[in-house]
């Protein structure tokens, strides 16, 4: 049988040790690497990530809006970083941040969910702020699939307080009400559930929100947007499975193989060693 998203996760932190690294090739990054803003720099950019820690640490989120700007040549990269992360027995969530409703939300499941597709990922980042249950056909195909979510519940942004903070009819906060939907749907799985939320780093003082969720918290953030892994615990507690994430801070150390292999190893300890 297959193994389900929540169990391939587990076993990928618990070998590897806790940290996502986020592949965003924004026209900035490209430029401190000397790589033009093209699909070939695109493509030499994300392939020398994958080299450096496609099989070292536990997730690679790579980031799709800087391959769609590319239009269908960067969407063409993109596949051949997931194949490639696949190949390397990487988990590969897809930050696409998705959410409609009806077929369209089916559509977007068919696309980055279905084993059958280019663009399949282990997960994908979705946002539910057209209501929870407009994910119905995201979570469905997850389930069929053994893959994963990540649902956007209270992002470091802060434009993001005013919506998910608000207050609803019975008193919970718009971003309460999306953990608890989540944790109801990850009650019972072992050793941890499928769907996943994502919760900025930056943030302060969550461990009691994150208590039950039995399913991972990605933590965006580490590094360039001020976070640190000293800070983790404190911010989510000891019950949670927190899997850190760190894009710029860590990119920007490249272009070296080395060098990003080195920044990448010394985070993994840090962020094991604040999480223990």
């Amino acid at each position: 049988m297959s193994r389900s998203f929540g169990q391939r996760l587990w076993s990928s932190l618990q070998e590897r040790g806790p940290l996502c690294v986020g592949i965003d090739p924004s026209p900035a990054l490209l430029a401190a690497w000397g790589l033009p803003d093209t699909p070939e720099g695109l493509e030499r950019f994300s392939r020398t990530v994958v080299e450096a820690v496609g099989d070292l640490v536990a997730v690679v989120k790579p980031q799709s809006a800087f391959f769609e700007r590319h239009g269908s040549r960067g969407i063409a990269v993109l596949e051949t970083v997931l194949a490639e992360l696949r190949r390397r027995g990487t988990v590969v969530v897809l930050d696409a941040k998705r959410g409609d409703i009806g077929s369209t939300t089916a559509a977007y499941a068919d696309a980055y969910l279905d084993r059958s597709s280019p663009l399949s990922a282990d997960a994908v980042t979705v946002t539910p702020y057209l209501g929870f249950g407009s994910l119905q056909p995201m979570i469905d195909k997850a389930a069929e699939h053994d893959a994963g979510l990540f649902v956007l519940a209270r992002t470091s942004n802060p434009e993001g307080a005013g919506v998910q903070l608000a207050v609803a009819a019975d008193g919970r906060t718009v971003g309460g009400t999306i953990l608890d939907e989540v944790a109801a749907l990850n009650r019972g799985a072992a050793p941890l559930g499928s769907l996943g939320v994502v919760l900025g780093a930056t943030l302060t003082g969550l461990a009691a929100d994150v208590a039950g969720l039995n399913g991972p918290v990605l933590a965006p953030g580490v590094g360039a947007q001020g976070a640190d892994p000293a800070g983790l615990r404190r911010t989510f507690g000891t019950a949670a499975t927190v899997v850190p994430s760190v894009s710029r801070g860590l990119l920007a150390r490249g272009p070296g193989v080395a060098d990003l292999r080195e920044g990448a190893r010394r985070l993994i300890d840090e962020c094991a060693e604040a999480l223990s």
